[in-house]
C-alpha cells in the first residue's frame, strides 16, 4: 500500500477546497446569467419589415422573433458553460502545481528537523537544528527539539563522567589490594601479615561504602516505590545524635514536620548533609541543623571557603572541590554524598539549594512539599511538639 505523505494530503486538501469554491462560483454565475437572459427575453416583439399593403414579410412574424431570442440565449449559455469549464480545468491544474509547491515550502522546516533527528547519535549530540525564519509553530517545535538535545547531551556527558569516575574509584582499591597482597607474600612474617590484614580490611570497607553509595544513588534516581508518613523532626534528631562530632559543635533545632516518602532514603539524605558538614569543617567549628514547620531543612557549617561558581559541582557524583580541604573525619569519601542528597531530594519532589557562607563553610537548604492534610497552625504545631519532640539528652 502506497504511503500518502503529508505533502500529498495538503495538496489534495488545497485543491479540494479550490474545486469546491470554483464549482459553486461557476454554477452560481451561470444560473444568474440564465435568469437574467430569461427575464430580458420579450414574450412578443413588434413586427419589422412589414410592406405597405400590411402583409408581413416571410420569416418576420412574432413567433420567429421569439424563437430567435431563445436560440440566442441558449447559445450564450452554452458558450458560457464551455468557457468557464475550460477556465476551471486550467485553474485546477494550476492549483495542483501551486499547492504542491506551497505544501513543500511549508513542510521544508519539518523535513530539516526530521533529517537532523535521523542523523543524530551519541557521537554528535552537540548538533542543533537552529531553525531560522518567522516565530511560528515550526520554529517553536525546532526550539523545543534543540532544548531536548541540550538536556540529552548533558545527560550523556554526565553518564560518561559517572562511568569513568566509577571505574577509576573501583579500580583504585583493587590495585591497592593487589599491591598489599604482593608485599605480604614477599615478606610473610607475622608482623607483615597483621599489617596487610589491617590494610585489606580498610580497603574492603572503602569499596563496600562506595558500592553502597552507588546503590543508594541508583535507588534515589529510580524514584520511590513505597511511601509512608515520616516524622522528619525525629529523624533529624536521631541522625544528628548518631553522627560523630567530637571536634565540632553540633546544634539541632527541629520543629515538627511530616513528609510522605521513604524513611530510609530520608535518613540517608539528612545523614549525608550532617556528615559532610562535620567532615568538611575546621577544628572547633560549628554545625547548625534546623527544620522549620514549613518543611525547610537547613544544614549550615563553618569551614573552608567554597567558591560560589563551583557550588553545582558539589552535587555531581565523584566531584570534590579540593582533596586537601581541612576535614575532621579520618578518611575521604568517594564524592557521592551530595549527589545522593540531590537524587533523594528529587525523588521526594523537594527543592535543593546551596550557597557559601560569608565567613567560610556552606549552607544547604532542602524544602520539602507539604502533603494534603498537613496543618501548620499554632495548635497543630504544639500538638506535634508534645507527641514527637524528644530532647537529644534523653535519647539512650
Amino acid at each position: 500500500m502506497t504511503r500518502r505523505t503529508v505533502r500529498a494530503r495538503l495538496t489534495i486538501i488545497y485543491c479540494g477546497l479550490f474545486m469546491a469554491t470554483g464549482v459553486i462560483l461557476l454554477v452560481t454565475s451561470n444560473l444568474v446569467l440564465m435568469n437574467t437572459l430569461a427575464r430580458h427575453t420579450p414574450e412578443t416583439a413588434p413586427l419589422t419589415g412589414v410592406p405597405p399593403e400590411g402583409t408581413p414579410a416571410p420569416g418576420t412574424g412574432p413567433m420567429v422573433i421569439k424563437q430567435t431570442f431563445h436560440a440566442f440565449n441558449a447559445s450564450v449559455l452554452r458558450d458560457q458553460w464551455i468557457t468557464t469549464g475550460v477556465i476551471m480545468a486550467v485553474l485546477i491544474l494550476v492549483s495542483v502545481i501551486v499547492s504542491w509547491r506551497l505544501a513543500g515550502r511549508v513542510l521544508r522546516p519539518l523535513h530539516h528537523i526530521t533529517a537532523t533527528a535521523r542523523r543524530l547519535s551519541l557521537s554528535n549530540l552537540h548538533e542543533r537544528i537552529a531553525l531560522a525564519g518567522p516565530a511560528d509553530e515550526l520554529r517553536d517545535l525546532a526550539d523545543t527539539f534543540d532544548g531536548m538535545l541540550e538536556r540529552l547531551q548533558h545527560a550523556a556527558d554526565s553518564q560518561r563522567r559517572f562511568v569513568a569516575n566509577a571505574s577509576h574509584e573501583l579500580r583504585t582499591p583493587l590495585a591497592i589490594q593487589r599491591t598489599v597482597l604482593q608485599l605480604g607474600l614477599d615478606d610473610p612474617s607475622p608482623e607483615q601479615l597483621a599489617r596487610v590484614r589491617g590494610q585489606l580490611l580498610e580497603i574492603t570497607a572503602r569499596s563496600e561504602a562506595l558500592i553502597e553509595g552507588l546503590l543508594v544513588l541508583a535507588q534515589g534516581e529510580r524514584g520511590l516505590e513505597e511511601v509512608e508518613p515520616v516524622a522528619l523532626a525525629d529523624l533529624v534528631r536521631q541522625v544528628a545524635y548518631e553522627t560523630p562530632a567530637e571536634a565540632v559543635t553540633l546544634r539541632v533545632d527541629a520543629e515538627p514536620f511530616d513528609v510522605i516518602g521513604d524513611e530510609v532514603l530520608l535518613a540517608r539524605l539528612v545523614g549525608n548533609l550532617v556528615h559532610n558538614a562535620v567532615r568538611y569543617n575546621r577544628p572547633g567549628g560549628e554545625v547548625d541543623v534546623r527544620l522549620s514547620t514549613q518543611g525547610l531543612l537547613t544544614v549550615r557549617n563553618t569551614g573552608p571557603t567554597v567558591p560560589e561558581d563551583r557550588i553545582n559541582e558539589l552535587f555531581e557524583p565523584f566531584r570534590r572541590l579540593d582533596r586537601t580541604r581541612t576535614r575532621t573525619g579520618s578518611s575521604e569519601g568517594a564524592g557521592l554524598g551530595l549527589s545522593i542528597v540531590a537524587a533523594i531530594a528529587e525523588a521526594h519532589s523537594a527543592t535543593l539549594a546551596a550557597h557559601p557562607n560569608p565567613g567560610g563553610g556552606l549552607e544547604v537548604n532542602v524544602r520539602f512539599p507539604q502533603h494534603a492534610g498537613q496543618s501548620n497552625t499554632p495548635e497543630a504545631v504544639r500538638l506535634r511538639q508534645l507527641t514527637t519532640t524528644i530532647p537529644l539528652s534523653q535519647r539512650p
